[in-house]
């Protein structure tokens, strides 16, 4: 067996190993009910170790969501957190309604700007863009 395969065999029994060592939880329910009496923040990694007191532990990727699943932890938080901080979920429902309309209208705008900038060199577009709109239902 060359060098190669050997360390290709070391690393698939140092991996195994580190996903059955003692004490480690794997998913987030089984941290549910635990203690958390301790936090240890990798060095050469982004993320953490949480420690429980009961001494299992979990490794975490570090704590900051992408955008979106921020928003929507949060929102499938609210029937446990709505009663408690109603004032921030009405201002994220705010904040989410301008979102959504502004979306839209940024829409309707870059194709509006698409068409202008584009009749000058495509000249059937204003012909191809009536019969878009013959063939719509509800025009």
């Amino acid at each position: 067996m060359s060098t190669l395969q050997e360390k290709w065999k070391a690393n698939q029994a140092k991996v195994a190993c580190a996903k059955q060592f003692p004490g480690l939880l794997n998913t987030w329910d089984a941290c549910v009910g635990k203690t958390i009496k301790g936090v240890i923040t990798l060095k050469k990694r982004s993320g953490t170790v949480l420690m429980m007191a009961d001494d299992t532990f979990i490794v975490t990727s570090p704590v900051d969501p992408h955008p979106a699943e921020l928003i929507e932890g949060i929102r499938a938080a609210k029937p446990v957190l709505g009663s408690i901080y109603p004032e921030a979920y009405l201002e994220l429902e705010r904040w989410s309604e301008t979102d959504r309309e502004l979306t839209r209208q940024s829409r309707l705008e870059n194709i509006l700007g698409a068409i202008h900038n584009n009749l000058g060199d495509i000249p059937e577009l204003k012909q191809e863009i009536q019969a878009l709109l013959d063939r719509l239902p509800g025009t």
